[in-house]
């Protein structure tokens, strides 16, 4: 009886140990969840890109309205007798008026 308890018991060991260190133990499969984290975050990125880049495409091809606004916004193109103004949000830098010397 004493060496089927000691015999379970080593057996019980054997496999804990190769759960904490084997090599499907459970800091492997840890570090694996995290990578596994970020490549989806990485897939999902690049697949939020690959739709912006489809939806470019099939208005290019449909239509020259996206490449007129490519035109406008990229290249500064202006269709004829149109006035292109341009806005800035910074202020111009005034320079101060000269110093008047005073007289006694």
């Amino acid at each position: 009886m004493r060496f089927a308890t000691v015999f379970l018991l080593v057996c019980l060991a054997v496999v804990h140990a190769e759960l904490w260190f084997g090599k499907g133990g459970v800091p492997r499969v840890s570090s694996l969840r995290s990578e596994l984290r970020v490549q989806q975050k990485a897939n999902a990125e690049a697949t939020a890109r690959n739709e912006q880049l489809a939806a470019e495409v099939r208005d290019l091809q449909e239509g020259l309205e996206m490449v007129e606004e490519k035109a406008r916004t990229e290249l500064g193109m202006v269709k004829p007798d149109e006035i292109y103004v341009q806005l800035t949000s910074q202020l111009p830098q005034v320079a101060p008026p000269p110093a008047v010397p005073a007289r006694p």
